[in-house]
């Protein structure tokens, strides 16, 4: 399974590694391999996170995450996005935009490709720090089966209740982002973080609207012919799971999206040449969607039951930095390490449970009882 998992990623590996050295030699193909090893090590509890999504989805559409998805998130979101982000930030026009990714050396207003993509930071930050905040809220504010810091979650879990509150706490800090890190482009960080909690919340509420009305669907068919026969299961059923799952794999896609736009700013630091920046971080978003098929065919969120926990603190932290970018520069080694940090934690305490666990059923299963003796 691992190796049908992860084929495609090492053959992209490899391939993409070749054609880096041929293309621009020793200097190139160790830039392509740092990129791709920094979008590994940033994405961990991307993984995760998309694994407790995925699971929910059919095996068509895990394949189609696989495959349309890659596309979307190598050539969409590592090449096409930061062009567009560049045209509407600085009002360029596409020819013009065009021009600066492919000759570094051009510049525009003074700034090159790279340092318009870093001035579009603001919007770009208050767009994905809103968006992963409101994951975040709404993982620590629901009710669990299992609590990981039970001190924070269960109090969290009370006031949960109270009706739309993520999307309260979401717009106060974002209110406050833009009072405080946003010197001179407020009414930017407020419009684009206004569209990140937008985007959450229509693509997270008609996924939710579909999954209802399958599981909807499900339940009548189970209750009978008759009942079945009513609710038209058979054409519903099909409709209703491909419109869920369609929107599942939207949220997903948004997802990545909102974990990559650090490390695509992050990644002009080590290359200005987009082709390579795309081609190394792709490579890495390969490994990452494989990462995250492995953890959902191999049950590992079953097993480790604190994961999914420590990925969305991991998230959480990653709304903070990306809202407090706005104004201040922080290293993507400190992003990286603080979501190797939370996953560590869940994955050793889930170990740690685990051994409880079968101690104790262990004391409690009683002692076979030897023929003959009483």
């Amino acid at each position: 399974m691992f190796l049908r998992t992860f084929g495609w990623s090492f053959a992209t590996t490899v391939a993409g590694l070749i054609a880096a050295g041929l293309i621009w030699g020793a200097e190139g193909f160790g830039v392509v391999l740092i990129l791709a090893i920094l979008e590994i090590s940033l994405s961990f509890d991307n993984a995760v996170v998309n694994a407790t999504v995925l699971k929910r989805m059919s095996p068509f559409w895990q394949k189609i995450f696989l495959t349309v998805g890659v596309l979307i998130a190598v050539f969409g979101m590592r090449l096409l996005f930061p062009l567009l982000v560049v045209g509407l930030t600085a009002h360029i026009g596409p020819s013009t935009v065009i021009d600066l990714a492919l000759n570094s050396g051009h510049t525009y207003h003074g700034l090159t490709y790279g340092q318009h993509l870093e001035a579009a930071n603001p919007a770009i930050a208050a767009f994905g720090g809103t968006f992963l905040l409101m994951i975040f809220l709404d993982f620590i504010l629901e009710e669990k089966d299992y609590h990981w810091l039970r001190w924070v979650e269960r109090p969290l879990e009370r006031i949960g209740r109270l009706e739309a509150l993520s999307s309260v706490i979401a717009l106060v800090t974002l209110a406050l982002a833009a009072r405080f890190f946003a010197a001179g482009h407020a009414e930017t960080v407020l419009l684009a973080g206004l569209l990140g909690l937008a985007t959450y919340l229509a693509v997270n509420g008609l996924s939710g609207v579909f999954e209802s009305n399958m599981e909807s669907a499900e339940d009548a068919d189970e209750e009978g012919e008759e009942a079945g026969a009513a609710a038209k299961p058979g054409k519903s059923l099909v409709q209703v799971a491909g419109k869920a799952a369609f929107f599942l794999f939207l949220y997903l896609e948004v997802l990545d999206a909102s974990f990559s736009f650090d490390g695509v700013v992050g990644a002009f630091a080590i290359s200005n040449d987009i082709f390579q920046i795309t081609l190394g971080l792709g490579i890495g978003a390969m490994y990452i969607r494989s990462l995250t098929v492995f953890l959902v065919r191999k049950g590992t969120l079953d097993d480790y039951v604190y994961l999914e926990h420590g990925a969305h603190y991991a998230i959480g932290a990653l709304a903070a930095i990306l809202l407090i970018s706005i104004e201040y520069k922080i290293p993507e080694i400190v992003t990286g390490l603080i979501g190797v940090a939370f996953i560590g934690a869940a994955l050793a305490s889930s170990m740690l449970r685990n051994r409880r666990t079968a101690a104790l059923e262990a004391v409690a299963e009683p002692e076979p009882t030897v023929a003959g003796k009483r």
